[in-house]
């Protein structure tokens, strides 16, 4: 089990690694342009795209969870229009998405606030990067198929080749182009579309069949792929409302508290990736399993990923604990915004231990398709957070933001532990 285990994790820890990479590069990129505006600019802009695009988080879990199923099943017609119906919602949306953009920009920004210059720099990146909408989600849907089919080497290869070449083109067109945020921006845009375009060509090989029409959306399979996806839609609203309300507070206390808040985040989304990595293989795992009706499997596969996890947390915490001010000093030169990180970094200690029960819950819920356990915690959660913020804001300030967030994390996982031991 621990090596099925490893054999999806690994490779999908090494395409997510690259997603946390690639965020800190473009960190590091305007962390160096001298003015915490532009650091607070890219946390903006990622915010609201991040806000945009994780509401349709759906079309990869579903995916995945489904495509598992099928494949347990032996059953290749549902393992096929998994993929198409969930490509066709994808670059319907994403099509939605550009012919609202104004819409958007205008609600959107109005909402995070920020101070003016801040403001004004993450307009014209979202300017730029709202044309990769369809090329994302359907990236999306390729990820979820991907890992339902049980071959997360694909979607290494996939994540590698979007980042490098963001990483490359924005640095490319930041350093010798001078083109400023445009160019992070635009990098990312390249990145996107031919990842989308590769990610295609993957898929020739194992020869889907388009399955008719009326097959391909008949009410059953309608039902079943709204049923599961209504749940994780909304359980992924109340993650961006967290993680939206988190940016949004920040940027109300001033650039330089957006600036930490967004240096430490790193050190989440690094955690957070590397574990994404064993909830996929849960995703796989617990899908498959269910599919083929081998419940002790199930079981062990679940046993198996809280050890693995167990070992990442404590790896992490021991990391951030000796290196963590060295990881914000090459994230950002400006000293102004170090310093005001010293009083807060503490807090990414806690992280590891306070999150990693929910990622790999997250993914057992997925692949078993249980979306409403998901929601449930989640909910429950998000609730905590917005109560523990609002209650301790004006005693403790920034740091009533950070307890509220870890809260949040660590009661994702013992509502779901809960649940699934009832269950």
């Amino acid at each position: 089990m621990y090596r099925k285990i490893l054999h999806i994790a690994i490779p999908s820890i090494i395409a997510n690694i690259t997603t946390p990479l690639l965020s800190m590069v473009d960190l590091a990129i305007v962390g160096h342009m001298g003015n915490a505006s532009f650091i607070a600019a890219i946390a903006l802009g990622g915010t609201i795209f991040s806000m945009i695009y994780w509401l349709f988080g759906f079309l990869r879990m579903g995916t995945s969870g489904m495509t598992a199923q099928a494949v347990g099943a032996d059953d290749r017609g549902e393992r096929d229009a998994s993929l198409w119906r969930a490509m066709i919602v994808a670059l319907s949306f994403g099509l939605l998405i550009i012919a609202l953009q104004s819409y958007l920009k205008s609600v959107l920004f109005r909402f995070m606030g920020g101070e003016v210059d801040a403001t004004n720099l993450a307009r014209t990146y979202f300017d730029v990067l709202i044309f990769g909408a369809p090329a994302t989600l359907g990236v999306y849907v390729l990820n979820g198929w991907f890992i339902g089919l049980q071959n997360a080497r694909l979607t290494m290869w996939l994540s590698l080749i979007v980042n490098i070449v963001n990483i490359c083109c924005s640095l490319l067109l930041v350093y010798v182009f001078q083109f400023g945020i445009e160019g992070v921006a635009a990098g990312t845009l390249i990145a996107q579309w031919t990842g989308f375009i590769v990610g295609l060509l993957m898929v020739v090989s194992y020869r889907p069949r388009f399955e008719k029409f009326k097959s391909l959306f008949n009410p059953a399979a309608i039902r079943r792929f709204f049923a599961v996806n209504t749940d994780i839609f909304l359980r992924t609203l109340c993650l961006v409302a967290v993680t939206v309300w988190f940016t949004r507070a920040g940027a109300r206390q001033g650039d330089i508290i957006l600036a930490v808040n967004a240096l430490l985040m790193q050190l989440f989304i690094l955690f957070s990736y590397i574990m994404d990595g064993f909830a996929f293989a849960g995703e796989a795992l617990a899908g498959l399993y269910v599919g083929s009706g081998e419940t002790d499997k199930r079981l062990l596969s679940i046993k198996s990923l809280f050890k693995f996890g167990v070992v990442i947390a404590t790896l992490f915490t021991l990391c951030y604990f000796v290196a963590g001010d060295t990881i914000l000093a090459f994230l950002s030169d400006d000293r102004q915004v170090l310093i005001a990180s010293e009083e807060y970094s503490w807090w990414a200690l806690a992280i590891p231990f306070a999150g990693m029960a929910a990622f790999i819950w997250d993914g057992v819920f997925i692949g078993e398709t249980r979306t409403r356990g998901m929601l449930v915690a989640m909910l429950v959660a998000s609730i905590l957070f917005f109560g523990a913020y609002y209650l301790l804001f004006p005693i403790w300030e920034n740091h009533a933001l950070w307890f509220a967030f870890i809260l949040y994390l660590a009661m994702r996982g013992v509502v779901q532990t809960l649940i699934y031991i009832r269950r």
